[in-house]
Formats: C-alpha cells, sequence, structure tokens
C-alpha cells in the first residue's frame, strides 16, 4: 500500500466521509475503493474497445454501398 495526500474541497470531504461511514469503512479505504473500481471500468472499456477494432470490418452489402432500410432493422447480414 502507497501513502498519498489528497486535498479535497470542503463539500467533496463532508461526502466523502458520509459515504464512508454509511459503507462502515476509513474515508481511506472508501476512496482507494472508489479509485480501484474506476480504474478497473475504465480498463475494461479500453479492452472491450481494443478487442471491437482488431476485428475485421463486415460489410454490409454486396457490391458497397448503404443497406435498404429493412436490412438495417432486420440485421441479417450482422448476425452471426
Amino acid at each position: 500500500m502507497k501513502n498519498v495526500t489528497v486535498t479535497l474541497d470542503e463539500e467533496v470531504a463532508r461526502w466523502a466521509r458520509i459515504r464512508a461511514a454509511e459503507a462502515e469503512t476509513s474515508l481511506s479505504r472508501y476512496l482507494g475503493d472508489l479509485l480501484r473500481r474506476h480504474m478497473e471500468e475504465n480498463d475494461g472499456y479500453e479492452a472491450a474497445m481494443r478487442a471491437n477494432l482488431a476485428r475485421p470490418p463486415v460489410t454490409l452489402k454486396e457490391g458497397g454501398g448503404y443497406p435498404s432500410r429493412e436490412e438495417r432493422h432486420g440485421r441479417p447480414l450482422l448476425r452471426r
């Protein structure tokens, strides 16, 4: 564990102290858990984005062009 000093606005500090008390934990633990969840959500989003961008492009319609309204709403070409 690493100790750090954090400066907060009074309003933010009050909110955080209240939330930590509701969670029956210390302010330090509460803020650490909050930052860890944020980090994991961010990392998960970035991993999903990289995986999606790594997929080969899908041709929506033979010969190019835009799909018809029926094709767009039925999505038969996008189902795998």
